[in-house]
């Protein structure tokens, strides 16, 4: 009898146009698995590799991810030198057939920033604008259609719907921006990743350390962050969850300004956490969140 509906479950998986175990996908950081959940649908299984609070610069990958990964069906990450240690591993996956997709792929290359101090390289916190993070879905529909193709329509279809809901987000992102006048909208934060953000929804983005936490934060440079607060009356300052808030803490305490709140950067929150009223475990609940912190910590008249 157990055998009778064993295989009656799979007849029916493969009528409603699903595979028996399913496509399993391993992805990098939680934003880059909330964009292959919601493009694979029931299709897809995910497997995140870095969880929350996680700075995905100073990853290490481990024995078991490296077997994991050569196991997936497919691999999806971040690329533009997000996860810059897991690089070398991705290409040797890939000379051996491994299908590994980056989703900065599909992004027009005249939409990225390279700041100044980046080395010559892309900013890769692309998801932080959420226009920009909607056109990296058409390369995990293609990805997913290569890896799957019986399932390339459903791919399609939710990849357009997950596209147009990433817009109505922006949309959204930017009217409460408004809410703060536009020249006070100046966003300090522990490291650079808030660029594409900035640009977005019209903030001035000054940040501690650089693009990558790799890099180390000096006497000077916080002093001189004090002073520019001092200047400018910044009513709040924003640490981040994967990143050492004990630089920013004493940039605060030196400037006399509050933290105004912790904002998430290079990692979503666990899974169902709530905060300010958002599941920042989720992609759409993390931004939300963010910019609601961001509003009500640059809010004057709370000083």
């Amino acid at each position: 009898m157990r055998k009778y509906f064993l295989v009656l479950g799979f007849f029916l998986l493969a009528a409603a146009g699903l595979p028996a175990a399913g496509l399993k996908v391993v992805a990098t950081t939680g934003m880059v698995a909330d964009l292959v959940r919601r493009t694979g649908g029931e299709r897809v299984e995910v497997r995140q590799l870095m969880g929350p609070g996680v700075d995905p610069h100073l990853y290490k990958p481990t024995s078991g991810d490296a077997s994991r990964l050569a196991k997936a069906g497919a691999i999806f990450y971040n690329g533009l030198n997000l996860e810059g240690r897991l690089g070398d591993l991705f290409a040797r996956l890939a000379g051996q057939g491994v299908k590994v997709y980056a989703v900065s792929a599909s992004l027009p290359a005249a939409r990225l920033l390279s700041p100044e101090d980046s080395a010559g390289f892309h900013d890769p916190h692309i998801w932080l604008d959420a226009s920009l993070w909607a056109e990296a879905v058409p390369a995990v529909v293609a990805g997913l259609s290569e890896a799957d193709p019986d399932g390339a329509a459903v791919y399609r279809a939710n990849g357009e719907k997950l596209a147009a809901d990433l817009r109505a987000l922006d949309a959204w992102c930017r009217e409460r921006a408004e809410v703060v006048p536009e020249g006070q909208r100046i966003l300090v934060t522990s490291h650079d990743a808030f660029n594409y953000f900035g640009r977005a929804y019209g903030f001035r983005v000054i940040a501690l350390q650089g693009i990558s936490t790799v890099s180390e934060t000096s006497l000077s440079d916080m002093a001189g962050l004090a002073d520019f607060l001092g200047e400018r009356q910044v009513p709040a300052i924003f640490v981040e969850t994967s990143v050492n808030p004990a630089g920013l803490q004493r940039v605060a305490q030196d400037a006399g300004v509050r933290i105004g709140g912790e904002l998430f950067s290079d990692a979503l929150g666990e899974p169902g956490q709530m905060a300010g009223g958002y599941d920042v475990g989720t992609y759409d609940g993390m931004m939300r969140y963010n910019l609601s912190t961001i509003v009500a910590g640059l809010d004057r008249t709370k000083e």
